[in-house]
């Protein structure tokens, strides 16, 4: 219910039940015998790793558990780094450095008959198993579990909602939550190098332009790339420079500044697109490359295509976004494909 209210693509969902370990062969032949509700049934190490790295920025590779081979499958998913991590599992309380690695710890308490319901539902329609051997293994393995190690967790919680998906309010308040924490992200700050053009007359007679809905779409894509040029002539001024002397022609010296590195761009697209004329206006010949973000449900921000000058290690580059917060999610993205080899400019 939390997620699906949220639905939001700074929000990155990892399961335990992803890190089980697989059987072997002797335990394979004994499988209902076979405790999954303890924790040594987990792969806690992995588990943790995988939550290091994401609270780090870092991509992960969530395993794919197959439960009806109780093996992991060659596919894993591929998680990457976001603004919210929800670890979701019956046991992520039980190991107090999962624990410490939360900012907030959600306990969800439901009737034991509810419990059993759910159990049995899930475990038929998406484990393909009986409904014999389904209360067989509630009885004998997931009702003590209960009462030995995930009930006594319920201590470390911050928030507990009690009759679970149908508490309403609970579920609200915790969304609420969440999404003003959405609302504190970085942008919010003011950095010292975030600039801001000045506001004058002329800068805001386009913008009532463009935010008219009584103009034109010629006059819209006019003004709309005024504006673009002059962010990207505002942008190159802040560029670092070198001195440099030139022969006029008269025969004098000038001592005038030129760019210390060599300058590249980098088109988001789609919308980055919209920048690149702009820059080329400015900047004659320069070298244009792209990049393709992809929002992937879950799965958070994927960086699936890219094509980037070869020297770009050796420039300066201009990020080409005209909306910043796009703009800012494309530099975790890209440096956890273990791309590091540049600097935005």
């Amino acid at each position: 219910m939390i997620i699906d209210q949220l639905r939001d693509q700074r929000v990155v969902v990892v399961t335990q039940e992803s890190f089980y370990y697989g059987l072997t062969d002797e335990e394979l032949i004994h499988v209902h015998d076979y405790n999954f509700d303890h924790p040594d049934a987990f792969d806690t190490e992995l588990l943790l790793s995988c939550m290091k790295n994401l609270k780090h920025g870092k991509a992960v590779d969530i395993p794919n558990y197959n439960f009806k081979t109780y093996k992991s499958v060659p596919n894993a998913r591929k998680v990457n780094p976001s603004d919210v991590i929800i670890l979701e599992g019956i046991l992520v309380f039980h190991d107090s450095r999962l624990r410490d690695l939360m900012n907030m710890k959600i306990f969800v308490d439901t009737d034991a008959d509810v419990r059993l319901t759910r159990r049995i539902r899930r475990d038929t329609i998406e484990k393909g198993r009986d409904i014999k051997t389904v209360l067989d293994q509630y009885s004998k393995f997931v009702k003590p579990a209960f009462e030995d190690f995930i009930l006594p967790t319920k201590k470390y919680a911050d928030i507990i909602i009690p009759r679970g998906g149908d508490n309403d309010v609970a579920i609200d308040l915790i969304v609420q939550h969440i999404r003003t924490k959405l609302g504190q992200h970085d942008l919010c700050k003011i950095h010292p190098n975030l600039y801001v053009i000045q506001t004058t007359y002329q800068i805001r007679g386009m913008h009532t332009i463009i935010r008219d809905a009584a103009t034109a779409t010629h006059d819209f894509i006019f003004y709309a790339d005024r504006l673009i040029r002059l962010v990207v002539e505002h942008g190159l001024g802040h560029l670092p420079f070198q001195e440099k002397q030139v022969i006029t022609p008269t025969g004098s010296v000038y001592t005038g500044v030129e760019f210390s590195k060599r300058l590249c761009g980098i088109s988001v697209i789609r919308s980055g697109e919209s920048m690149e004329n702009a820059l080329r206006a400015c900047c004659k010949g320069i070298k244009i490359g792209k990049i393709l973000i992809h929002r992937e449900g879950d799965n958070g921000q994927q960086l699936i295509y890219h094509n980037l000058p070869k020297d770009i290690a050796n420039r300066h580059v201009l990020l080409l976004d005209p909306i910043l917060g796009t703009g800012l999610l494309f530099i975790p993205t890209y440096l956890c494909t273990g791309l590091h080899y540049f600097s935005c400019g």
